[in-house]
C-alpha cells in the first residue's frame, strides 16, 4: 500500500482528478481517497511510489508520502498493519 497526504485536495473534483491521474499510470490500481483526511491510499500492481507521486503532481496536486505506510505487508512482518502476527 502506498499512502500520500494530499493537502491541496479540496473537493470531489480533486478526488476525481487524483484518481484519474493514478489510474493513467497504474490502470490496475485500487485507489481509496478520504477527502476529509486528505489521504490517498493506492494498492498498486506495478507502478512504484515515485511514478505515482509524479502522476499526482502532474495533475496539479502536492502529494506527500506517509512515512512507513508504503511498505509491503511482508516487509512489516506479513500482516496488514504490522501489529498482528
Amino acid at each position: 500500500m502506498i499512502v500520500f497526504n494530499v493537502n491541496d485536495m479540496t473537493c470531489g473534483h480533486c478526488v476525481g482528478a487524483v484518481t484519474k491521474a493514478v489510474k493513467a499510470v497504474e490502470p490496475g490500481a485500487t485507489v481509496s481517497v478520504n477527502l476529509a483526511n486528505k489521504r490517498v491510499e493506492i494498492e498498486a500492481t506495478s507502478a512504484d511510489t515515485q511514478t505515482l507521486k509524479l502522476a499526482i503532481e502532474e495533475a496539479g496536486y502536492t502529494p506527500v508520502e506517509v512515512a512507513g505506510a508504503s511498505q509491503p505487508a511482508a516487509a512489516r512482518g506479513g500482516s496488514c498493519c504490522g501489529t498482528c502476527h
